[in-house]
């Protein structure tokens, strides 16, 4: 069948074959094939419900034109955009790996220097995304890709804003509450400073499995990111350098002056701490005898995530 009968799971889109539905909500996230380069391709098409409201559909294409205008080795890449039977679409690069959230999950994302690494590339694409005046404001593990490589890439611009267009509603607050700076939950706004902040959870997740901010609702969380001082004592129960703490704890300051001015000093500081862990002599390793029995979810894997 054609796309041009709007079915839900369309079987083409002009030059791309549709393979495989990988997952979604209002965009539904697809394998194809470039029919024209032969290459693999992610195929993200507006839902068509979604796609009857104005406001959802300018989002979309705002965030194709975004994502598309920032190419970077740590971004995911955007070969192409448009518009099918009035449902937008945006084809992406194929990402081989899983997400940062089911690597931390499943303890697959290495040791210190390895989860610093990764830091590393995330620090280094917001940057890039920074110096083009474009504000991420969904930094979280969800949206960071890592192949089996170590290598890591940003993903979905769905509610990013540039200095060019800005779609959100007057007192809209966008953002993943556990991630969402002090000024996100205040409704005001938001500037580069939200994105070092969010930042610096992720950093805190990536090196000791465990959510700064944690509560039973969102009044709880939101109330502990304004007011409740920030709990280094898991990242100390991690061993975690203390120059990575120092770090984390300046990213996560509550008012967003005393954060790091720039991602330029984040991505130093990550890159002195890796230094400085490379210089210092290597613990003789403890043998530990542990009878465990290994079971399938544990056995080493990648799953193929992409943005829905």
């Amino acid at each position: 069948c054609s796309c041009n009968t709007l079915m839900e799971h369309p079987s083409r889109v002009g030059k791309y074959e549709v393979e495989e539905f990988l997952g979604g909500g209002m965009s539904r996230v697809y394998r194809a094939k470039d029919s024209v380069l032969g290459r693999r391709v992610a195929l993200k098409i507006l839902a068509e419900a979604a796609a009857s409201d104005a406001e959802a559909k300018a989002r979309f294409l705002q965030e194709a034109r975004i994502a598309s205008s920032t190419a970077h080795e740590n971004i995911i890449a955007v070969y192409d955009f448009g518009e099918e039977q009035g449902r937008p679409f945006m084809v992406m690069e194929f990402l081989e790996g899983e997400s940062l959230r089911d690597a931390i999950e499943n303890q697959r994302a290495g040791d210190f220097a390895r989860r610093m690494q990764i830091a590393l590339q995330v620090g280094r694409a917001i940057g890039h995304i920074h110096l083009k005046k474009i504000i991420h404001r969904d930094i979280k593990p969800e949206n960071i890709n890592v192949d089996r490589t170590g290598r890591a890439k940003l993903m979905d611009f769905g509610i990013a804003k540039s200095d060019n267009l800005q779609l959100t509603k007057a007192g809209m607050t966008l953002g993943t509450p556990y991630y969402m700076s002090p000024e996100q939950v205040l409704g005001q706004d938001v500037t580069p400073q939200t994105d070092v902040y969010a930042f610096g959870v992720l950093m805190y997740e990536l090196l000791t499995g465990k959510k700064p901010v944690e509560a039973e609702n969102y009044e709880r969380i939101f109330h502990k990111i304004l007011y409740v001082p920030l709990n280094l004592e898991p990242l100390h129960e991690a061993a975690v350098a203390p120059a990575a703490i120092d770090l984390i704890r300046k990213c996560m300051a509550k008012p967003p002056a005393e954060r790091p001015q720039g991602f330029g000093t984040i991505c130093g500081a990550i890159e002195e701490t890796l230094r400085q862990g490379a210089l210092q002599p290597r613990p003789a390793p403890v043998q530990v005898a542990v009878q465990h029995d290994v079971t399938e979810d544990e056995l080493p894997g990648f799953l193929q995530i992409l943005p829905a």
